[in-house]
């Protein structure tokens, strides 16, 4: 995601899909080496969030008539949250958490 702006044609300091990019691929970066280095479900949560934002970001920065860096947010971000949701669901704890909470009920 940080590289995508140079490779798809559209980075520009003054372009906010670019700055979009560069922003959420950086901290989806951040936070997928910290869950790699001492996995937590809420590290895989934040990226999922991120996922989602970046999902969003054409249409709630304005960016959505940009048809390359449109198609990149959202591909990517739909590969991230789906990576995160999947990674979170992979944790013995939150399936407990899940499970028992459904007992429960």
């Amino acid at each position: 995601m940080i590289i995508s702006p140079w490779v798809l044609g559209f980075a520009n300091v003054y372009n906010v899909a670019a700055l979009s990019a560069w922003a959420l691929g950086a901290g989806i970066v951040v936070f997928a080496a910290m869950a790699a280095s001492t996995p937590r479900a809420w590290d895989e949560g934040i990226n999922a969030l991120l996922g989602v934002a970046l999902i969003a970001s054409p249409w709630t920065l304005d960016f959505a008539t940009q048809t390359k860096a449109t198609t990149n947010a959202v591909i990517v971000g739909v590969f991230v949250a789906a990576l995160a949701l999947w990674a979170m669901l992979s944790d013995q704890t939150v399936r407990d958490r899940l499970f028992r909470r459904q007992q429960t009920r």
